[in-house]
């Protein structure tokens, strides 16, 4: 156990910090602080030493230096049982510092709010951040609390030991003293680096949860993030690693419907999705597209699901449903299963990069946020596409673009009649696709295909003309392009290019 007798307290976030100079006066500790952090201590009632009078220099360069001295850094990173060390500080008169509380110039948040480069560059941290590095360099002797997140902890530790600490607890300060740190410089190169290209990849994430386990049940498994900025759990059992999964596809395949959507997804694909004027409607209309598959599906919607909606939801099993509100009433009906999670969308997902970890190493990319419209359409074939099939064709491409590859999405009326997903061959795919739909009762007389990737052979187009198809929407850019469209041209079938190719692996 090490006794705190001197504490160092220089801190930007004073909320919580009341309790915790409380605790440590009533153990007799002597404070060391600056500017705003020493008037606090005072207000409290608590007598606090400035720093300028024990190094005998004032604050300067505006303030850029403070704390940057022999006399502070020595009494941290002396070692209180090296005789050398010993000897040097009470030859400078150097007194232990065995307690630093310290946090950061909101560095992040000034990027954020738009400032010009000279204001966020005097966001730069570095008196604080050498103490912080210094702190947890010796944590042998010395405690580090690095950010207002290890006040809890640090009040905690106070009221159940008074002013002292084992090795093993201020080793855990220090560790997440090293996860302040790093997150912050990995921030200020983000900034710095600022290409399309970063030349080095730097992600920190503070917030950690560890789920039940993995994908399987032998895989360990942690979610990085704040999933509360996202979500609002209203009900239901712990999230687990698949569903977050699902939950990733599902917001970011309902993010490109405007008309009232409702979306079924098993395995990160639609299983089932239709737009309509009504929740209700749009609901019975996706589940139409597989009813077997929607068994345990997370479900996801763009509108306020009401007791209409409700009651016909809750006569299947599902795992999760995503909606922006519900109605009292329709919670009360969702809720009657006590492990559905009951998810409330906040906003959407802003981000702009995809991260996957691969071989030795991580691949990153942009986020595919391309969403084709009516004028991004390139007319290939003789006969042209009615305003109808445009609209079918537009939203199957947008389903086919969320689904595995190889994809084929076949969509009828604004509702999905199936799909083939993951297939090695798009011929299978396509074949996948026409056998669920007849599986389930669909005609697909006047229905569309969408392709996520070009067709190096006309054999789909084929296929889909026997099965009923009359138009196509597909990014083009095969050598057999042509051969495609004069089968199209042939069997009167009407065929759209986008330019743009979807694949999702």
């Amino acid at each position: 156990m090490k006794k705190i007798k001197t504490a160092l307290v220089s801190v930007y976030h004073k909320d919580g910090l009341d309790e915790i100079i409380t605790l440590l006066h009533k153990d007799g500790v002597k404070f060391l602080s600056t500017g705003g952090t020493k008037s606090f201590i005072e207000s409290l009632g608590f007598p606090c030493d400035a720093v300028e009078d024990l190094t005998g220099y004032p604050s300067i360069l505006g303030g850029r230096v403070k704390t940057l001295h022999p006399k502070v850094f020595g009494g941290i990173l002396s070692r209180r049982d090296n005789e050398s060390d010993c000897q040097q500080v009470a030859q400078y008169e150097i007194p232990d510092i065995d307690l630093v509380i310290v946090d950061l110039y909101p560095f992040v948040d000034t990027v954020a709010s738009g400032a010009c480069d000279a204001d966020i560059i005097e966001k730069i941290d570095i008196g604080g951040i050498s103490l912080i590095r210094a702190a947890a360099k010796n944590h042998k002797d010395v405690i580090i609390v690095a950010s207002k997140a290890q006040y809890a902890p640090l009040a905690q530790l106070l009221k159940e030991n008074g002013a002292q600490s084992t090795l093993e607890q201020r080793r855990w300060f220090a560790k997440e003293a090293f996860a302040v740190s790093s997150s912050y410089d990995g921030s200020i190169f983000s900034y710095f680096d600022g290409e399309e290209t970063p030349s080095a990849l730097r992600v920190a994430i503070d917030d950690a949860k560890v789920m039940r386990y993995g994908e399987n049940p032998h895989q360990k498994g942690t979610f990085f993030g704040d999933f509360n900025e996202m979500f609002e759990q209203l009900h239901g059992k712990e999230i687990s690693y698949n569903n977050l999964l699902d939950i990733d596809a599902a917001v970011s395949l309902i993010a490109e419907f405007n008309d009232p959507t409702f979306a079924i997804l098993k395995h990160n694909n639609a299983c089932g999705l239709a737009s309509r004027d009504t929740i209700v409607e749009a609901w019975k209309d996706a589940l139409a597209g597989d009813p077997v598959s929607a068994f345990g599906g997370v479900l996801i919607t763009n509108g306020t699901v009401d007791l209409a909606a409700a009651e016909e939801i809750n006569k299947i099993f599902f795992e999760v449903i995503i909606a922006p509100a519900y109605d009292a009433a329709a919670l009360e009906v969702l809720m009657q299963k006590k492990n559905r999670i009951i998810l409330v969308q906040k906003c959407a997902n802003n981000t702009q990069k995809q991260f996957r970890s691969i071989l030795n190493g991580a691949l990153v990319q942009d986020r595919d946020l391309k969403v084709e419209t009516a004028e991004d359409l390139t007319q290939v074939t003789k006969k042209a596409v009615d305003p109808a099939q445009v609209d079918d064709l537009l939203f199957a491409n947008k389903i086919v673009k969320h689904s595995k590859s190889n994809a084929i999405v076949l969509a009828k009326n604004r509702q999905l009649c199936a799909s083939g997903v993951g297939q090695t061959s798009r011929v299978d795919a396509l074949k996948q696709a026409i056998e669920k739909a007849h599986s389930f009762n669909f005609d697909l007389n006047g229905a569309v295909m969408a392709s996520d990737a070009f067709f190096p052979f006309p054999d789909c187009v084929e296929i889909a003309s026997k099965a009923g198809v009359n138009a196509v929407i597909q990014p083009g850019g095969s050598i057999n392009d042509q051969k495609s469209i004069e089968y199209c041209d042939e069997n009167d079938i009407a065929m759209v290019t986008t330019g743009i190719r979807h694949f999702k692996h």
